[in-house]
């Protein structure tokens, strides 16, 4: 068998078809673009979401966990008895974590943990007028909140030092800002839910982009919400924690819940939903480009097999002057593999290109999420399944034709 040859046929078959070669090569490449495309923009959609959950939310958050559900005094008495209890009123519990500032401390020497912010957290009414709007207020350390949040990228007016030199002052979130139609340099009330009232001043506005931090919550001094809320300089009912590894923090919150007998929760327990959606989008894709490539493959195994038999008497002929079975399948091979190198080229670029036109297209979100342009991911793993698929599925579905053809007698295919 002479390759040389065969290529020299195959070459020659494909340009005296000239349409019909075109045909099978498109197959290809609108195909491999269509993949392409999909899977670059729902694996840039997950990507967005993923790092904004995460940019939002500590890798580890340690807290008291409240509860109403305690056995009552006459329970603990008489466990084993009938006890009927009406109205047991809740217990009042303190949220907050013993030695909190201590245990922070401890956690920060850890060489893999980036950054601790200990914090006082609350719900409260914001008032600018007769209307209250309800939110949570958060007293940290701004310097070491900035280092788990980067809050000095986020800020849109104003500045985090501001709040370092203004005892009373708050950084709020950007949406909460515009429902109280306020700006940096306002002064709101702050109602707590024990009635406590303080005045305080907007020194900065931020923005992460997500509708539940930026219309929810404020940063103030850790001791000014210790004060509105009447507790000692101890009181802490939040440490958040980021890590070097975020994949390191799913065990390193057992190890602080086992350690220190808080309540934790890792960055994938408070972001369930997003993981969930990225599972059922991951699948989705999945799905549909082997549906796609599928698809793509039967147009492909049709046009080779409608371009073998329309060269049957080729066949007949070329066997009749000795050329072997052998001969006939890699005659058709090559063009399988030019058609399919060629077609998959076209696709990466043709799928390359829409990718990149989207990821320059603008896209309002809205208040929901923060983001200019489509979300897409330019990965050469993908283009690399592109250009196997394509190739690998054309000599598939050239060879099954050939091998039919190859079997013919060229005696009846002439006679005919």
């Amino acid at each position: 068998m002479n390759l040389g040859i065969s290529f020299q046929i195959a070459k020659t078959h494909l340009l005296t078809k000239k349409s019909q070669t075109l045909i099978a090569m498109l197959g290809v490449t609108f195909g491999i673009a269509m993949f392409l495309v999909m899977i670059s923009v729902v694996s840039g959609v997950n990507k967005f979401l993923e790092d904004s959950a995460l940019d939002a939310s500590p890798h580890v958050r340690i807290y008291k966990e409240i509860t109403s559900n305690h056995p009552s005094l006459i329970e603990e008495a008489n466990p084993t008895g009938f006890n009927v209890i009406y109205h047991q009123l809740p217990k009042n519990e303190l949220a907050n974590i013993k030695n909190g500032l201590q245990i922070a401390a401890n956690i920060e020497k850890e060489p893999s943990v980036l950054g601790v912010s200990p914090q006082i957290s609350s719900q409260v009414f914001f008032n600018k007028g007769p209307i209250p709007i309800s939110g949570q207020i958060a007293g940290v350390e701004i310097l070491k909140e900035d280092k788990l949040y980067n809050l000095k990228k986020r800020i849109k007016s104003g500045s985090i030092e501001a709040l370092l030199s203004n005892s009373n002052g708050i950084l709020m979130g950007k949406i909460l800002a515009r429902n109280l139609n306020v700006k940096v340099g306002d002064k709101i009330t702050v109602t707590t839910p024990t009635g406590s009232l303080k005045l305080v001043k907007i020194v900065g506005i931020y923005g992460f982009g997500i509708q539940t931090v930026d219309g929810v919550k404020c940063y103030a001094n850790m001791s000014m919400v210790q004060a509105i809320l009447q507790k000692d300089k101890s009181y802490v009912t939040d440490i958040h924690i980021k890590m070097k590894d975020s994949q390191a923090a799913l065990n390193y919150a057992k190890v602080l819940k086992n350690q220190y007998g808080y309540k934790t929760q890792d960055w994938a327990e408070a972001n369930s939903a997003f993981l969930a959606g990225d599972k059922i989008r991951n699948g989705m894709v999945i799905i549909v480009s082997i549906t796609l490539l599928i698809v793509a493959g039967f147009g492909i195994y049709n046009i080779m097999t409608m371009n073998v038999i329309s060269k049957m008497k080729d066949i007949a002929i070329l066997k009749a002057t000795g050329f072997d079975g052998k001969d006939i399948i890699s005659i058709f091979l090559i063009q399988s593999i030019i058609i399919g190198f060629f077609g998959a080229l076209l696709g990466i670029l043709f799928g390359f290109g829409l990718s990149y036109s989207l990821s320059t297209m603008p896209f309002d979100a809205g208040d929901f999420l923060d983001i200019k342009t489509f979300p897409v991911v330019f990965q050469a793993k993908y283009y690399a399944m592109g250009m196997a698929f394509g190739i690998i599925t054309t000599i598939i579905a050239g060879y099954m034709p050939a091998r039919k053809a190859s079997k013919i007698d060229p005696v009846a295919i002439l006679r005919g």
